[in-house]
């Protein structure tokens, strides 16, 4: 089943309450999301990454995954 645009940031604002975050998509499954946060402070863009789909808690992961694909950018805040 997809996942809308809300369900999604929803799950992301869980892990990062503070972050700025913009999720775009409209098909449910090839979504694009963009996370600014300090967190990610130190951190290389991998780990950035890693910590984002740590939030969508396995949305992602395996056949029955919700989400499809998803175009994701991480930065520190400036």
């Amino acid at each position: 089943m997809p996942m809308s645009a809300n369900d999604i940031e929803h799950l992301l604002r869980e892990a990062f309450p503070d972050a700025e975050i913009q999720v775009g998509g409209s098909d449910g499954v090839h979504m694009s999301a963009m996370v600014v946060d300090e967190s990610f402070r130190g951190k290389n863009r991998v780990q950035q990454q890693r910590a984002v789909y740590a939030a969508l808690k396995g949305k992602m992961d395996g056949p029955a995954g919700e989400l499809h694909a998803l175009a994701l950018t991480t930065k520190v805040p400036e």
